[in-house]
């Protein structure tokens, strides 16, 4: 058995690329006799069964796979190995995905409000908005025209290149005058300059088509939480439901925004198993929230333990990390974390926040500890996007499925 005590880990130097607008910095840790001691930077060469070596342990799987180039064909072992991975090596290797694809200091505020609050006909167990529950929040009708863009307009003022627009439905059937209204919503706060988001629930093609020609950013439709797990927090919409919205909101155009939250009683295998399903898309959504539950008394979950940011972190990075282009947004629950702890998150590769008092129905942060927050810290705003990036890579990745790209595609 022979060994080496020079090895390259990682083939990225430190550059500036300088051919995009805002340049993005790219930074990688190599090992080297200069600087690592020969029996600890060592690389077992049996050939019958070849173990890379770092400091005397074997190289975590995070580091074999953060390579930062685009799949949509992760294994769930693959994604199971990343996101059980040291949380230092998570730390390091999401930080390091990031940089490859984005500014590390610019991060999007955006501004999410209910304009048609509880009633809702779904069961969701950690939403208060729903009827099934006896909770403080009560059914609204929804908020007239005037209400909405003064709302647009404050969040714009406050610093907020996205805003969303959340329903209490399970779909749009019945509601034409709403429907009407909210796609008038959509091309006034567009006019604005903003992206604009909205979440109402099941849409059909057309109420699709209707809201890309207004000129809707992107659409949130969450899936909450892993196939095998749904069923205990869902009854009333089927997960196929959820996936066949995404794929019409996808197909009109619009950006799909779409993540989940934990800390319902879910396993690490369930955040996996969602993880993967998100990452094996035809294209990776535009942006993936990922949500801490904030338990509500009333709702069939309101005993859940807080989640720990270490679980965060994990989820974060390992979602940076097989999804590197796509924007991470650390969303509900983030009231929870203390200002050195969202510098973690931030760190590992979360790169948009909500801003404002409230996230729907549940609390936020304040608006001037976000402020101080980006001080201390040295965060940039991060501008307004209108391009669907990852609607190219979708059909590059459907003709490289059919065909190996070798053929045209009409």
């Amino acid at each position: 058995m022979s060994f080496t005590s020079l090895r390259l880990l990682s083939s990225r130097a430190i550059k500036l690329s300088a051919n995009s607008k805002n340049a993005a910095f790219q930074f990688s840790r190599s090992y080297t006799a200069a600087s690592t001691p020969a029996q600890f930077a060592t690389i077992d060469e049996n050939p019958r069964g070849q173990t890379q070596m770092a400091f005397g342990r074997e190289i975590p799987a995070v580091a074999k796979n953060a390579t930062g180039e685009l799949r949509f064909d992760w294994k769930k072992e693959e994604i199971e190995a990343i996101y059980h991975s040291p949380i230092m090596e998570l730390l390091y290797h999401g930080a390091n995905v990031h940089r490859l694809h984005f500014d590390p200091l610019a991060v999007q505020q955006c501004t999410l409000l209910s304009i048609k609050t509880g009633g809702c006909s779904e069961d969701c167990k950690y939403c208060p908005q729903s009827s099934s529950y006896s909770t403080d929040v009560k059914a609204q009708k929804m908020l007239d025209t005037d209400e909405v863009l003064k709302a647009a307009r404050a969040a714009k003022a406050a610093g907020s290149t996205r805003f969303c627009m959340g329903a209490a439905w399970r779909d749009l059937a019945g509601r034409k005058s709403n429907f009407k209204k909210i796609v008038g919503f959509v091309k006034e706060i567009r006019a604005m300059d903003m992206e604009v988001c909205c979440t109402l629930g099941m849409l059909n093609d057309d109420q699709a088509n209707q809201l890309k020609e207004a000129g809707l950013t992107a659409y949130n439709h969450n899936l909450d939480t892993s196939r095998e797990y749904y069923p205990k927090i869902i009854t009333t919409r089927s997960y196929d439901e959820r996936l066949e919205t995404i794929s019409k909101v996808r197909e009109a155009g619009i950006s799909v925004c779409s993540g989940g939250i934990i800390g319902l009683g879910e396993t690490d295998t369930d955040r996996v198993g969602m993880l993967h399903t998100l990452a094996t898309m035809p294209a990776h959504p535009e942006s993936v929230p990922v949500n801490a539950l904030l338990a509500v008394e009333g709702t069939p979950l309101e005993k859940q333990e807080p989640v720990k940011v270490w679980d965060m972190i994990r989820m974060i990075a390992t979602a940076r990390i097989v999804m590197p282009k796509t924007m991470i947004r650390l969303s509900a629950g983030r009231v929870r974390f203390t200002e050195a702890e969202q510098a973690l998150c931030f760190m590992s590769g979360a790169n948009s926040i909500f801003t404002g008092d409230k996230l729907l129905t549940t609390p936020n942060n304040k608006f001037n500890a976000d402020q101080q927050m980006f001080e201390t810290l040295g965060l940039v705003p991060k501008a307004a996007s209108f391009k669907i990036d990852l609607a190219a890579e979708a059909e590059v990745n459907e003709k490289s499925e059919c065909c190996g790209g070798k053929h045209d595609h009409a």
